[in-house]
């Protein structure tokens, strides 16, 4: 089986790690979701949303060097062309898109602005650990 960029593959996931999920396509193939590629909403640990058996369908994004790179939240995108487009780019006189989602993208962006906010927090905290003990640098404690 051949695969080129822009085709539907089907194929099970036979490995796992923090950055990615490794898909066996068949015909000896293998290919590589990135865990950005998982899904639209943040994947924090890839354990959450796949694990290993599981079939998944993905789109083939990059042949590279006999790499393959899939995406599955590409390939659970509709196919129509007009999606990737910004409404309100081809019709600047129309504003009625910005204001019939204006709940979801508000509730999507609370979400969005509360896994950043705990992930920053996360980050500072660790951040605060590790340096704590490390400020005397040369030389003893000056008083």
């Amino acid at each position: 089986m051949t695969v080129s960029v822009g085709t539907k593959v089907t194929g099970k996931v036979t490995g796992i790690k923090d950055f990615g999920a490794f898909v066996d396509l068949g015909d000896g193939q293998s290919g590589l979701v990135h865990i950005s590629q998982i899904s639209n909403d943040y994947v924090k640990d890839i354990h959450d949303k796949l694990s290993v058996g599981d079939t998944v369908t993905a789109m083939v994004v990059n042949v590279e060097h006999g790499k393959i790179a899939l995406s599955i939240k590409q390939a659970e995108k509709p196919a129509s062309k007009n999606h990737h487009s910004h409404p309100h780019h081809q019709n600047r006189t129309n504003n009625n898109y910005h204001h019939s989602n204006k709940k979801d993208s508000k509730d999507d962006f609370d979400t969005l602005l509360a896994g950043f906010m705990k992930e920053s927090q996360d980050r500072l905290s660790t951040l605060k650990k590790n340096t704590e003990g490390k400020r005397g640098g040369r030389g003893g404690r000056r008083s």
